[in-house]
């Protein structure tokens, strides 16, 4: 217990020291997160929070992690080395989606095949148990890009990737702590500790966000927490064994996860890819219905515990039962709070494109060699 309270004590004063000194340099070397139309934030803030977590999270884990005794610990850290600098440069030098997609596959190669994080059985979901390699380790792959992912995409509000990582990481590592996982608590405080110290500089109004470095981060962290978590609490023989365990992995993780699920599907019907970047996450829902920062964080952390709650109470019922009803009610609830936002926000979202439409079409460009007016449709063509 002690070395895991040291190790958490460590993350969060490396990372409380660290910050300050990041949002300076950001702001000496003018590495900003700049507005614009898609974006919340009015002002240039810098976008480096990661790194202060990352520095936090690796340092003190180093110190306290042994490798000898936890090999697979060398190849976690090699799968965050990657995704941390793809991260930083995205948020430093914009990258395509589809090349933080192929680092997030080797990422999760490392994990998968080196690591030895994989899914062998789906525990009795749709009357499946064991799965053969050649179909769980796609799955798992599958997996860890969608959470990776998850955290990325709900990283849209001060506050919110931070305060859902900070409860995933307390809940699994208290879990890990009481299952005598020594190693796979202090992971999990590590990264606790670093991101209540990044919080303290995010929360609304924000001094630094995130970023790509943060975000990524944290939903790789998360998932090797999670599917670990899974794995040992499914097994009868474990020091602490819970039955549907498989359902509880995925309602901790369920608000950045069913936000992704239904954002992907939602582009894809539209014919868009589905890493292409909108105003359709939860966030901006509960932003249009008036909720502020604070309390879209409140409200998606509190739902999510409860869930949670409601899943290991009624646990006697089933993975596959859970399961359909906490996504059923999830995605349920998500479409009534879209369906019912407030109308005068379509109305005038659409006298803004309206207007935009009339400005392009008054628009009138000129050959300068010839000095005549060029219809803008030939342009466009």
């Amino acid at each position: 217990m002690l070395q895991i309270l040291i190790t958490a004590i460590i993350s969060f004063i490396v990372a409380f020291l660290a910050i300050p000194v990041i949002i300076l340099i950001a702001d000496k070397k003018k590495l900003y997160d700049i507005p614009d139309e898609r974006k919340l934030h009015k002002h240039t803030i810098a976008s480096l929070g990661g790194v202060g977590v990352f520095i936090a999270l690796t340092f003190s884990s180093l110190l306290n992690i042994s490798f000898l005794e936890n090999p697979e610990f060398q190849y976690f850290f090699a799968a965050l080395f990657i995704m941390f600098f793809i991260g930083l440069k995205d948020d430093i030098i914009a990258l395509s989606a589809f090349k933080k997609f192929i680092v997030q596959i080797i990422a999760a190669a490392i994990i998968i095949h080196l690591g030895g994080i994989r899914i062998e059985s789906l525990y009795g979901i749709l009357g499946i148990e064991t799965l053969e390699p050649m179909y769980g380790i796609p799955l798992t792959y599958i997996v860890i890009v969608l959470l990776v992912n998850a955290f990325n995409l709900i990283d849209g509000i001060d506050g919110l990737a931070g305060g859902l990582g900070l409860m995933v990481t307390l809940l699994l590592g208290t879990y890990f702590y009481l299952a005598a996982m020594p190693a796979y608590a202090m992971f999990s405080f590590a990264l606790s500790a670093a991101l209540l110290a990044f919080l303290i500089f995010n929360f609304h109004p924000a001094k630094i966000f995130m970023g790509d470095s943060g975000s990524l981060l944290i939903g790789m962290v998360a998932s090797i927490l999670v599917l670990k978590f899974v794995s040992v609490a499914s097994n009868p023989s474990a020091v602490l064994p819970i039955s549907s365990a498989a359902a509880i992995g995925v309602s901790i993780l369920l608000i950045p996860l069913a936000d992704t699920i239904r954002v992907f599907a939602i582009r894809i019907l539209k014919g868009r890819s589905p890493f292409s970047p909108d105003r359709n996450h939860i966030h901006h829902i509960l932003l249009d219905k008036g909720l502020n920062h604070s309390s879209i964080v409140l409200v998606c952390v509190s739902a999510n515990i409860i869930i949670i709650g409601a899943v290991y109470f009624g646990r006697a019922m089933g993975n596959t039962l859970l399961l359909l009803s906490v996504f059923g009610l999830t995605f349920l609830t998500m479409g009534v709070l879209y369906i019912t936002l407030p109308r005068r926000k379509l109305v005038l979202q659409r006298q803004i494109i309206s207007s935009l439409k009339a400005k392009k079409a008054n628009s009138r460009v000129i050959d300068l060699s010839t000095k005549q007016h060029i219809p803008i449709e030939k342009v466009q063509g």
